[in-house]
């Protein structure tokens, strides 16, 4: 050996100080012992399907039968989990609760034979309780799909929610830093959905209530939706301002611009050579402000029904993820190598928070391999890297029948990256994960999953 040991260390010793500060703003990270490999066999590794409340309403409103059969199809194709939409973006709920303010769904609107239909749920048998017991009879896993920071849906055929029925609540909706100026959603008519505040302690409570009760469901698992902010121009309320005031200490004298220039979007932000002063800190800040409610809202699932897993679902575009204020990766994972994230962003990644997670990876179906983001196996593999173990399941996948708008892909080509999918994803991470079923029953694709879950599983039978 060259040098003695004491003498080694004391090289380090120096090296490090010589750093000083700097060492903070290194763009890599101290090595870490590898993880131990993935050595589930393909076959136990879950496959989810999501079933939209809306899209599939037509369907399911008001017949028993026709959520067995679906089911039935979704068994026999190879799924092993089904996730239930029951708190559409209206923010009604298609499962009991006794929480003032709530109320049935009594319509959504779909699309039937290329016409957005208003249709009705005249049926008053428990919607959530049929697919349980309909999916735990077939073998299936079912937990349901909570869209979480919404509160009310307007369109064509009219306006449903808490924050269309309740004048009082329009401080719950969100404020969003427009170029005329910083504007309650509910006056702005170009989203449909509407949005909370995230930061409205009253609005976490509410949410977390309707939690305990859909907790109460013999349930496998609960994934929280839209858990997030509506987008970089939410929510500049005078509430969250001054949390975000509290949060770093001193007052924001020139609000909203040393934060975000009025009316910019992800676009003006992308050109950005330099940032307003907070911008940083004020991302740092809705990651908490996400991480908080996670938290929160763990609790009060738990508390209720300690055997229901704990989940959300995520877009797998870490990258520009911070448009909605959400951090989903491991706090042991820095995002220090994207310019916008501050030295403290990667405190409140939340994926500890998380007995489960689904990886949105929409990706064209002309991008099924890959290593990088936008294509699904490079989502679920960078997915994966990111939480770094801390969350026990990460499953991923498409988006199928809304991943080729512009019509690139040829419906055989669709069809096969459907059965490519599967195997793609599910070797990246933990599971498979399909969005939505109403796309394999509208264009009749569900033979394609069944072969690509048949090949990803090595499963010879058909």
């Amino acid at each position: 050996m060259k040098y003695p040991y004491a003498y080694l260390l004391l090289l380090i010793f120096a090296f490090l100080s010589a750093c000083g500060e700097k060492k903070k703003e290194l763009p890599w990270e101290w090595p870490k012992k590898p993880d131990t490999p993935d050595v589930t066999p393909a076959s136990e590794k879950p496959r989810f399907i999501w079933i939209d409340a809306a899209a599939n309403f037509p369907d399911f409103a008001d017949s028993k039968e026709n959520i067995a059969r679906d089911l039935a199809l979704a068994k026999d194709a190879g799924f092993t989990d089904v996730v239930v939409d029951v708190r559409p973006t209206s923010g009604d709920l298609l499962f009991r609760s006794s929480v003032p303010g709530s109320k049935p769904v009594s319509w959504l609107g779909a699309w039937v034979k290329g016409t957005y239909t208003k249709i009705e749920r005249k049926a008053t048998w428990d919607y959530l309780q049929v697919f349980i017991d309909e999916g735990h009879r077939l073998g299936l896993k079912v937990h349901a799909g909570f869209n979480t920071m919404t509160g009310g849906n307007s369109n064509s055929l009219g306006a449903e929610g808490i924050l269309f029925r309740d004048a009082s609540k329009k401080n719950w909706a969100t404020s969003e830093n427009l170029a005329s100026g910083i504007t309650n959603t509910l006056n702005n008519g170009q989203r449909n959905t509407k949005f909370f505040n995230p930061v409205n302690p009253e609005v976490q409570d509410y949410l977390c209530a309707l939690l305990k009760d859909l907790a109460q469901y013999d349930l496998d698992g609960i994934f929280l939706d839209r858990g997030r902010f509506d987008g970089i121009q939410s929510d500049f309320s005078d509430l969250t301002r001054k949390q975000f005031e509290a949060y770093i200490g001193k007052q924001v004298n020139n609000f909203p611009d040393d934060i975000l220039p009025k009316g910019a979007t992800m676009v003006d932000i992308n050109k950005m050579t330099s940032y307003p002063p907070y911008f940083k800190k004020w991302l740092e800040f809705r990651a908490k402000v996400m991480h908080d409610f996670m938290a929160k809202a763990r609790k009060a699932v738990k508390d209720t029904n300690p055997k229901v897993k704990f989940g959300v679902y995520v877009g797998g575009w870490y990258s520009i993820y911070y448009e909605v204020g959400v951090n989903w990766a491991s706090k042991k994972y820095s995002a220090s190598d994207y310019r916008w994230a501050s030295a403290e962003y990667r405190k409140y990644g939340y994926a500890d928070l998380m007995d489960q997670m689904l990886i949105g990876a929409y990706a064209s179906p002309l991008k099924v391999y890959g290593s990088t983001e936008w294509t699904m196996e490079g989502f679920c593999r960078l997915a994966k890297e990111r939480i770094r173990k801390d969350c026990p399941m990460v499953a991923g996948g498409p988006d199928v029948g809304n991943w080729d708008l512009k019509n690139i892909a040829t419906p055989a080509q669709e069809n096969e990256a459907i059965v490519k999918s599967v195997k793609a994803c599910m070797d990246a991470c933990d599971g498979y994960f399909l969005f939505d079923m109403i796309h394999l029953k509208l264009a009749n694709q569900w033979n394609y999953a069944k072969e690509g879950i048949r090949l990803a599983t090595g499963n010879s039978s058909k």
